[in-house]
Protein backbone atom coordinates (compact mmCIF):
# COMPACT_ATOMS: atom_id res chain seq x y z
CA UNK A 1 0.00 0.00 0.00
CA UNK A 2 0.71 3.44 -0.75
CA UNK A 3 1.78 6.22 1.74
CA UNK A 4 -0.71 8.62 0.81
CA UNK A 5 -3.34 5.47 1.06
CA UNK A 6 -1.97 4.89 4.21
CA UNK A 7 -1.98 8.59 5.44
CA UNK A 8 -5.94 8.52 4.20
CA UNK A 9 -6.50 5.39 6.28
CA UNK A 10 -5.42 7.68 9.31
CA UNK A 11 -7.34 10.25 8.73
CA UNK A 12 -10.35 8.70 8.56
CA UNK A 13 -10.00 7.33 12.09
CA UNK A 14 -8.19 3.74 11.20
CA UNK A 15 -5.03 4.77 13.77
CA UNK A 16 -3.61 1.35 14.90
CA UNK A 17 -0.20 0.06 15.93
CA UNK A 18 0.11 -1.94 12.25
CA UNK A 19 -0.67 1.25 10.15
CA UNK A 20 1.67 3.34 11.87
CA UNK A 21 4.39 0.63 11.79
CA UNK A 22 3.70 0.25 7.78
CA UNK A 23 3.48 3.91 7.36
CA UNK A 24 6.78 4.33 9.26
CA UNK A 25 7.89 1.58 6.85
CA UNK A 26 6.81 2.62 3.97
CA UNK A 27 8.34 6.56 4.70
CA UNK A 28 11.92 4.64 6.07
CA UNK A 29 11.70 3.47 1.98
CA UNK A 30 11.02 7.01 0.71
CA UNK A 31 14.05 8.24 2.52
CA UNK A 32 11.08 10.42 4.34
CA UNK A 33 13.15 9.71 7.70
CA UNK A 34 12.00 12.62 10.11
CA UNK A 35 8.42 11.53 9.31
CA UNK A 36 8.65 7.64 9.73
CA UNK A 37 10.25 8.27 13.11
CA UNK A 38 6.79 10.55 14.15
CA UNK A 39 4.83 7.28 13.11
CA UNK A 40 6.81 4.61 14.87
CA UNK A 41 7.13 6.79 17.96
CA UNK A 42 3.18 6.45 17.69
CA UNK A 43 3.33 2.53 16.93
CA UNK A 44 5.64 2.05 19.93
CA UNK A 45 2.60 4.16 22.17
CA UNK A 46 -0.14 0.91 20.76
CA UNK A 47 2.39 -1.26 22.08
CA UNK A 48 5.72 -0.21 23.84
CA UNK A 49 7.33 -3.95 23.02
CA UNK A 50 6.94 -4.27 19.61
CA UNK A 51 10.20 -5.25 18.40
CA UNK A 52 9.74 -4.84 14.79
CA UNK A 53 9.17 -1.09 15.54
CA UNK A 54 12.28 -0.34 17.79
CA UNK A 55 14.20 -1.99 15.00
CA UNK A 56 12.61 0.35 11.67
CA UNK A 57 13.31 3.48 14.60
CA UNK A 58 16.77 2.77 14.98
CA UNK A 59 17.09 2.77 11.49
CA UNK A 60 15.12 6.22 11.08
CA UNK A 61 17.39 7.98 14.18
CA UNK A 62 20.66 6.58 12.38
CA UNK A 63 19.68 8.23 8.85
CA UNK A 64 19.04 11.40 10.74
CA UNK A 65 22.32 11.25 12.22
CA UNK A 66 20.82 11.13 15.74
CA UNK A 67 23.37 8.64 16.43
CA UNK A 68 22.63 8.43 20.67
CA UNK A 69 18.82 8.03 20.27
CA UNK A 70 19.79 4.83 17.69
CA UNK A 71 21.98 3.64 20.25
CA UNK A 72 18.98 3.77 23.19
CA UNK A 73 16.31 2.35 20.52
CA UNK A 74 18.79 -0.62 19.80
CA UNK A 75 19.42 -1.42 23.06
CA UNK A 76 16.01 -0.67 24.39
CA UNK A 77 14.73 -2.85 21.38
CA UNK A 78 17.78 -5.55 21.94
CA UNK A 79 16.27 -6.06 25.56
CA UNK A 80 12.66 -6.41 24.67
CA UNK A 81 12.99 -8.91 21.41
CA UNK A 82 15.21 -10.88 23.53
CA UNK A 83 12.62 -11.02 26.46
CA UNK A 84 10.07 -11.93 23.65
CA UNK A 85 11.73 -14.40 22.47
CA UNK A 86 11.94 -12.41 18.90
CA UNK A 87 15.27 -13.86 18.27
CA UNK A 88 16.15 -12.59 14.86
CA UNK A 89 14.68 -9.20 15.49
CA UNK A 90 17.54 -8.78 18.45
CA UNK A 91 20.12 -10.44 16.36
CA UNK A 92 19.58 -7.90 13.44
CA UNK A 93 19.70 -5.25 16.38
CA UNK A 94 22.96 -6.29 17.81
CA UNK A 95 24.71 -6.12 14.18
CA UNK A 96 23.46 -2.66 14.06
CA UNK A 97 24.07 -1.83 17.47
CA UNK A 98 27.72 -2.71 16.60
CA UNK A 99 28.45 -1.00 13.50
CA UNK A 100 27.05 2.18 15.33
CA UNK A 101 29.65 1.41 18.37
CA UNK A 102 32.36 1.34 15.60
CA UNK A 103 31.91 4.84 14.81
Amino acid sequence: MNIENLKTMLTNGQDSLILRFGLGQALIKSKEFDEAIEHLLKALEFDAEYSAAFKLLGKAYVQTEQNELAIETYEKGIEIAERKGDIQAAKEMKVFLKRLNKD
